[in-house]
């Protein structure tokens, strides 16, 4: 018995991943275009590509269609906590050091990211969070300025974007990505790590009820950082 068609159009969509023909964030054919390709609804269609982004294979950009997720990701449902939080719960001093703060054209991850067309003008900050004067985060953030405009204005030294944020465009939704990497030698040096040594990186996007508002890269030192959750399911 042949197989429901929402599963061919998912087969095919993996095999075109796994044979790189769809290379990491290349835009996926429309669900109009499968449909026609495939020869079945357009909501067979949508359902094959929900399910998709549903394994982290896929990821949805609203009002740019659909994108090959990046390879290494991995899903997490994770609190979305304020590491100036998590320093002061444990006792210890936060301090903020302000790396950058200014604005940038959207390269194509931001602008998949954002929702946003490649080039859109964005607010980008560069942050490096210490703990009681140790390095613990280097948060890379853009922002989209359509929903945020006076994102830029703000003194990150007194109040973390997080904080800001959470006030002027309430989080309704949220995703994270989560990898293990080595990084550069300038983000060794602001990280104070010896060679060699393993960082967490974070990708997280977040939403309010206007649309995609930010897209963090928080990297963390792997020997300072273990990020941990706890989920309650039902009987």
């Amino acid at each position: 018995m042949a197989a429901p068609k929402f599963i061919e159009i998912k087969q095919h969509l993996t095999e075109l991943i796994e044979q790189g023909s769809l290379a990491e964030h290349a835009k996926v054919p429309s669900e109009n275009a499968l449909a026609a390709q495939f020869e079945c609804s357009r909501m067979t269609a949508r359902r094959a590509l929900t399910e998709l982004v549903e394994q982290g294979v896929l990821v949805r950009s609203q009002g740019q269609g659909t994108f090959v997720a990046s390879l290494k990701s991995q899903g997490s449902m994770l609190t979305i906590r304020n590491i100036a939080d998590e320093v002061k719960e444990r006792g210890r001093g936060h301090r903020v050091q302000v790396l950058a703060k200014t604005r940038l054209a959207a390269d194509t991850e931001v602008a998949i990211a954002l929702g946003l067309s490649p080039g859109t003008e964005v607010g980008h900050t560069a942050l490096l969070h210490l703990e009681e004067g140790l390095p613990m985060q280097l948060e890379h953030r853009y922002v989209n300025l359509a929903l945020v405009p006076g994102y830029l204005e703000q003194d990150f030294a007194l109040q973390t974007p997080h904080e800001y944020l959470s006030q002027v465009a309430p989080l309704t939704e949220a995703h994270h990505e989560v990898e293990a990497v080595v990084v550069d030698t300038a983000t060794a040096e602001l990280l104070q790590l010896g060679p060699g040594e393993p960082c967490l990186r974070i990708l997280r996007r977040t939403w309010s009820r206007s649309g995609a508002v930010s897209f963090a890269r928080l990297t963390h030192p792997g020997s300072r950082y273990r990020l941990g959750g706890h989920l309650v399911m039902d009987n």
